[in-house]
């Protein structure tokens, strides 16, 4: 990933990738708890599969649930109010409701997520030029002496 030149879209996509791999992840289950109960139906329009659709790509892999890991340390670099945004985004929820949840207007929760996502990407390129430029500061042996 040192190679990559960071972009906001590119940050946006890996987010939704996060996002994506964080609610494939299996629901946590307190073990040893068994009941041979059919779950209970709240409502009328749960018993005829009105509900969301389950996720049909199945639980995510090893390499996805570390390149979250990986993404979700990115939302450090930002404020709480502005976390909160970029993460609702990157989850599908719309802009009136994350607008709503915050007190401010759509117009303004747009830009907020867009310098978001632009401190992301330049902090990326930013620490991937200083991992290259200290890569090429370290004195190494000369090749005789490797042996």
């Amino acid at each position: 990933m040192a190679d990559i030149h960071w972009t906001p879209k590119l940050v946006e996509a890996y987010l939704a990738e996060a996002a994506d791999t964080l609610r494939r992840l299996p629901e946590q289950r307190v073990r040893g708890y068994f009941s041979a109960w059919p779950p209970i139906i709240h409502e009328a329009w749960d018993a005829y599969g009105w509900s969301e659709t389950e996720n049909r790509k199945g639980p995510p892999s090893a390499r996805a649930i570390d390149q979250m890991d990986r993404t979700l340390l990115w939302l450090r670099w930002l404020d709480r109010d502005d976390q909160k945004i970029v993460w609702h985004r990157a989850g599908n929820r719309p802009w009136k409701a994350i607008a709503h949840e915050h007190g401010i207007n759509r117009t303004t929760a747009w830009r907020r997520w867009t310098y978001a996502l632009v401190t992301i990407a330049a902090r990326l390129n930013a620490d991937s030029v200083a991992t290259t430029l200290q890569h090429h500061l370290v004195q190494h042996p000369p090749r005789e002496m490797v042996v």
